[in-house]
């Protein structure tokens, strides 16, 4: 049947072509086995359902990381998988004279990235754009590369520079919690969702050692605060104090034990992200005291409150 779209004609040999429902079973056809192309632009023909096709097979064998060009794309596993972020494998990339030649990971972008920085007579800022949609793993994604360069641009010589790179290193990994509990939550589609955007600098100095970073967040969704959607909650943090207060802070922020809140909903779910003495370990390293941690709770406290409709939340 010849079909209009658009005023163009959809008749599949209109222009000499095979109709697509032919091209896709010749693809599937080939000997080489789906998994084995790591780089989505070997796929012939290219069209939505062969990428679809090849990533599909790809990730049936546990392969999350897939070439496209200059792009590497990756896909959420949903499960556990330590050994593909294990410090050997980023010391592998690292030390690997043709990172690029090695199986697509994370870890190459990072590596071939700090190359292009470390091979440069003049200091050029390298940039990596972590885009997908939520639940697509680009926290993750970021913590990784994060850890990656705290561990490759972390080798200085002298006992003393060691010890300040050891320290930065533990900043910048110890960032993320702290970030996760005051602006990510559980989400529909994903437990750890960003509700915020960051954009992280990493700095180094003319050997390429880590001497610093810089966070900037933006676009804070502040609306969770007062309003979620069915089945989603509020912000990690809330359920921490709620679930990881003390006896004694509990007394001191007027949390009785078993409270709800209207605006804290789900409560009863178990989340990893829900540990209290994560974020407050975090917040220890990055220079933030105990006293004034707990004013920073008070805070939270006093929040928590309101969002339950206490008439006197500030007393």
């Amino acid at each position: 049947m010849l079909q209009q779209v658009n005023g163009h004609s959809s008749n599949p040999d209109a222009h000499g072509r095979k109709p697509l429902r032919e091209d896709l079973q010749e693809f599937l056809g080939q000997d080489a086995p789906l998994l084995l192309l790591d780089d989505l632009t070997k796929v012939n023909p290219v069209t939505l359902e062969t990428v679809l096709r090849c990533l599909q097979a790809r990730y049936m064998a546990d392969t999350f990381y897939t070439n496209a060009g200059c792009t590497l794309v990756a896909l959420n596993p949903f499960k556990p998988v330590p050994q593909l972020y294990s410090p050997e494998l980023m010391r592998q990339y690292h030390a690997a004279p043709q990172p690029q030649k090695l199986k697509p990971h994370i870890f190459g972008v990072g590596e071939q990235t700090y190359r292009n920085v470390k091979s440069l007579i003049e200091p050029v800022n390298q940039s990596i754009v972590v885009s997908g949609e939520s639940g697509a793993g680009k926290t993750w994604t970021s913590r990784c590369l994060m850890k990656f360069y705290a561990v490759v641009a972390a080798s200085p010589t002298s006992w003393e520079s060691h010890r300040i790179a050891e320290r930065i290193e533990q900043r910048i990994l110890n960032s993320n919690p702290v970030m996760e509990a005051f602006g990510n939550a559980c989400t529909l589609r994903n437990n750890n969702s960003s509700r915020f955007g960051k954009f992280i600098q990493l700095q180094l100095n003319r050997t390429q050692q880590m001497t610093g970073a810089a966070v900037q967040t933006y676009l804070l969704e502040k609306t969770r605060v007062a309003y979620q959607a069915s089945s989603e909650r509020n912000f990690h943090i809330f359920y921490q104090i709620c679930k990881g207060a003390n006896a004694d802070e509990r007394l001191q922020w007027h949390l009785p034990e078993g409270a709800a809140f209207s605006w804290l909903p789900n409560p009863e779910r178990t989340l990893e992200e829900d540990c209290f003495e994560v974020t407050r370990e975090a917040m220890l390293h990055l220079g933030i005291s105990a006293p004034t941690q707990n004013n920073i709770f008070k805070v939270r406290r006093k929040a928590v409150l309101v969002l339950r409709g206490d008439r006197q939340p500030f007393s």
